[in-house]
């Protein structure tokens, strides 16, 4: 079966890490037997915006066509405006800087379906070239759709479900995103297939025979905004270092919220306490997840949220948000812990009841590890995912 997955998230010569989570899916479909080109659409960079900004200098250095770790791809051009300005007709731009390309590969790859990451603008896009020559669509919506796009206009709204309403099949990464659209007439042809972890990635924890290191580490990994309630986690640790002396609390990421962060660490008296890591390669969270004891991130808008089954799979109680994504993996008191959202009060509490109980706290580990294991890997998605495939193409094997 050969497939044309379309996505803008994607790994490249100039950002190695975007969209990691994609070409993992896409190297565990090359497993199942796909064979598989992709399209990465990048913002047209004219003169002279590659010498205003590194940016736009990134983007005008990606390369036309390239082999990532053995996947294909092309990276058209197409113009994006800043600030989500006339994202409603983001897709339409997209289809005409990437409709050219997409008949030349298929004239020596007569793809059977098109997957697109993210409706706007990779959906509407593709949903534009399935109007040209009638190829089954599948959409897979991250949480962008649904958390942001959803609401930021009428015109988008309209756009989105025009999208929706005219693919074959959506694929929601949890069921939270599934669940607002539950009123939609779409509903019914969505499905959940949560995101995985490469378990190759997963680093081995450090020998700790003859360590001496006696401090307990939390760590959280996000971008540093808002919802990802690194603020909710300061507040927490404050009320807990006196009744737990060696306890550090590890931030890795950086963001908008950075400054506002450290002030507020300097404000609780936390200086000594906190250590932020700033921006990580892929190894280097992992890394730091091995040496981590506790993985903490009370983000109350995670459409999934990859990183804690990532922390999961390293053995780590993991400690999320009630009524978010999550949930599809984490079980409250089974293998891991959920806190009410913006609840500082209750994320202290679930902290204090892993930190006063280490026992506990390993036996939610491991079984938050055996969860991942058994169902939350590239390889279980890839195969879900091959299945929606061979529905839409009379049954085709891959």
């Amino acid at each position: 079966m050969k497939i044309l997955v379309i996505s803008h998230m994607y790994p490249s010569s100039q950002n190695p890490a975007y969209g990691i989570f994609i070409h993992k899916q896409v190297k565990a479909l090359q497993d199942q037997g796909c064979e598989i080109k992709v399209v990465s659409p990048v913002p047209y960079a004219p003169w002279p915006l590659p010498a205003l900004q590194p940016k736009w200098r990134a983007y005008a250095s990606i390369p036309d066509h390239d082999v990532v770790d053995g996947v294909e791809v092309y990276y058209p051009c197409y113009p994006e405006f800043p600030r989500s300005y006339f994202l409603e007709q983001s897709g339409y731009f997209m289809y005409q800087g990437i409709r050219r390309q997409i008949a030349q590969i298929r004239r020596d790859f007569p793809f059977d379906l098109i997957h697109a990451h993210v409706a706007l603008p990779d959906g509407h896009a593709a949903f534009l070239l399935k109007k040209d020559d009638d190829i089954p669509l599948v959409v897979t919506i991250h949480g962008q759709d649904f958390q942001s796009t959803l609401t930021k206009n009428e015109k988008c709204r309209r756009r989105l479900f025009e999208v929706l309403e005219g693919t074959d099949r959506i694929i929601a990464v949890s069921s939270k995103l599934k669940n607002i659209i539950r009123d939609q007439a779409f509903f019914s042809k969505t499905e959940v297939i949560n995101n995985g972890i490469d378990l190759n990635d997963c680093v081995p924890p450090p020998d700790i025979s003859g360590n001496t290191r006696k401090e307990i580490r939390i760590l959280s990994v996000s971008n540093l905004k808002k919802t990802k309630g690194i603020d909710l986690n300061l507040r927490a640790v404050s009320s807990l270092t006196k009744k737990y002396p060696s306890l550090k609390y590890f931030i890795a990421g950086d963001g908008e919220e950075r400054k506002a962060l450290e002030d507020l660490t300097e404000s609780l008296n936390l200086k000594d306490k906190v250590v932020f890591l700033g921006k990580l390669t892929h190894p280097e969270v992992m890394k730091e997840m091995a040496e981590a004891d506790i993985f903490c991130l009370p983000s109350w808008q995670e459409g999934f949220g990859v990183v804690y089954i990532e922390a999961m799979a390293q053995g780590l109680p993991a400690i999320g948000v009630r009524g978010e994504g999550i949930e599809d993996a984490l079980i409250h008191g089974q293998n891991g812990l959920l806190v009410a959202p913006r609840n500082v009060e209750d994320l202290s509490g679930a902290l204090d009841a892993l930190l006063r109980d280490p026992a506990y706290c390993r036996r939610l580990g491991e079984a938050g590890r055996q969860t991942v294991l058994d169902q939350f890997t590239w390889s279980n998605n890839a195969a879900q995912t091959a299945r929606v495939y061979q529905t839409l193409t009379g049954g085709r094997t891959v």
